[in-house]
């Protein structure tokens, strides 16, 4: 057994040992972990300053996940735009191959936090189904292995489906998703760098949401992706406690860049079921990056985006795409239609 592997194994996943290790009462813990799992590795338990620090905000679950919002389970109708299983089509030219069921981390505001972890995860996934869709449909010229967590696969089977995917003539690149790099350092070794490196043109965007997060062991992580000839993108999504302060976004984007790591989307919280309390409202947001002007380069100031409901795909928070700003937004999609969304009371961040 490899020595990530090993970790995952050792994660914590019992909310009573958290509880224990930091003095608190796990009750709380125990009744949201109960619906949305907790999976916390070694690593990034080790990270944890103690309750309410940002990144116990990220993994620890909070009774707040429990309390009604009126938000959906799956707000970007994922199942609706899933042709087959394990496979979503959402934009003409793309499409997102769930490869896993489960993460290294649970975060608490994941956009999939209604099946990720919920059902053992399947090393042994039969993606015949989504291959033959995607070898189907010759508009397809780029597939996104997410999931779950893609670099949960060993590295043969995630080779053989690398594989599998570049024998088919129109797929010109493939992009992985993976917050591995920030939570399970260890698992890019060597190996799996070579084995990536492999499948050019393969871009990797991950997942940083915090300078804290930038350890010596993500850097070496991030370098090892580099030096396979990798290029590599980060995806933060704005949370309220974790990284909604100017002076927050700015360390982490700096550092990144150090890291080798392009600043590629900064996501507004998508509106998911048990989240509510970790959303910002989008003029917060606008603010945030406003602020970020002129004090940091343009290739370290990601696009701030927002993924509309129902599958209407993202869009950059811009002047041109905000038709209406108050308790609900409107938003102006790529087709032209305006989205009505519920936006938080400004007054209400940072309560």
């Amino acid at each position: 057994m490899e020595l990530w592997q090993q970790s995952l194994r050792d994660s914590l996943t019992d909310p009573r040992q958290l509880a224990s290790r930091f003095s608190i009462d796990p009750a709380p813990l125990l009744a949201v972990a109960q619906r949305y799992p907790l999976r916390i590795t070694p690593y990034y338990l080790n990270l944890l300053e103690g309750p309410g620090d940002p990144l116990w905000r990220q993994c620890v679950p909070d009774p707040a996940e429990l309390e009604a919002d009126g938000l959906a389970s799956d707000p970007l109708s994922e199942a609706q735009l899933s042709p087959v299983p394990g496979l979503v089509h959402r934009y003409p030219d793309r499409a997102l191959l769930l490869t896993t069921a489960t993460c290294a981390l649970y975060c608490r505001f994941c956009t999939r936090k209604r099946a990720i972890g919920c059902s053992p995860g399947n090393q042994e996934t039969d993606f015949s189904a989504a291959l033959s869709y995607i070898a189907q449909t010759p508009a397809l010229h780029e597939v996104i292995l997410s999931g779950g967590d893609p670099l949960l696969l060993n590295d043969d089977r995630l080779d053989d489906l690398l594989s599998r995917l570049r024998a088919i003539p129109h797929v010109e690149t493939i992009r992985i998703h993976s917050r591995v790099p920030v939570v399970l350092p260890e698992r890019i070794t060597e190996k799996l760098a070579a084995v990536l490196g492999r499948h050019h043109p393969l871009y990797l965007n991950t997942h940083f949401n915090h300078p804290r997060e930038l350890t010596p062991e993500a850097a070496e992580a991030c370098q090892r992706l580099a030096a396979a000839g990798i290029p590599l993108g980060n995806q933060s999504v704005l949370v309220r406690g974790v990284n909604d302060d100017a002076e927050t976004l700015r360390s982490l984007f700096r550092g990144l860049l150090r890291l080798r790591v392009r600043p590629y989307y900064l996501h507004h919280s998508d509106l998911v079921a048990g989240t509510a309390h970790l959303r910002t409202s989008i003029e917060s947001g606008l603010s945030l990056v406003a602020a970020l002007r002129n004090t940091l380069p343009g290739m370290a100031i990601p696009q701030y985006v927002i993924d509309l409901p129902g599958g209407r795909g993202k869009v950059p928070l811009l002047a041109n795409a905000i038709v209406q700003l108050g308790p609900t937004a409107i938003i102006r999609a790529a087709n032209g239609e305006s989205v009505v969304i519920a936006n938080p009371d400004r007054k209400e961040v940072g309560k």
